[in-house]
């Protein structure tokens, strides 16, 4: 099967039962991805699928060989890094792949003005907005304060 994983395309011979996660790790070497539940849980795999973020320890790599997956390996110095460099977002650094990914692909479904849950006004990105719209990303150190400007950071705020 053919992954086109950060621009490049791969040419694997998988079981059909390897997961997206497996085949990046496993196959690809590409480790930025972490497996923390292997259920879909935790956002410690998160990538991105076409532009929007999924959990890669869910998905059949042979459902998906006509996407463009993203991994944390091919943002290169993208602004949601920076924000997160700046303003300490992480702390072990084991989700963190995880939650940049995920804030990637927030700030575009923001930017489409896509509502979440808490969504009041379109034109601004709260705290209590990107709360939630990163909670399904967990961070077991607690780093999230540091999380919030970050992401503001990276949207210009």
């Amino acid at each position: 099967m053919r992954l086109t994983v950060n621009g490049v395309d791969h040419d694997l011979d998988l079981d059909l039962r390897t997961t997206v996660l497996d085949a990046l790790r496993e196959h690809l070497g590409l480790t930025g991805a972490k497996k923390g539940c292997d259920h879909g849980q935790c956002g410690a795999c998160t990538v991105l699928l076409d532009g929007r973020r999924v959990n890669s320890c869910l998905l059949l790599a042979v459902a998906h060989q006509d996407a463009e997956i993203t991994t944390i390996e091919g943002l290169n110095d993208h602004p949601v890094q920076r924000g997160f460099l700046d303003h300490d977002g992480f702390q072990c650094g084991y989700c963190t792949p995880g939650q940049i990914c995920s804030a990637v692909g927030m700030l575009d479904e923001v930017e489409k003005g896509w509502p979440s849950a808490v969504t009041q006004d379109s034109d601004r990105l709260s705290d209590s907005e990107i709360k939630e719209r990163m909670s399904g990303n967990l961070c077991r150190c607690g780093a999230y304060p540091n999380m919030v400007p970050a992401i503001h950071q990276a949207a210009g705020r």
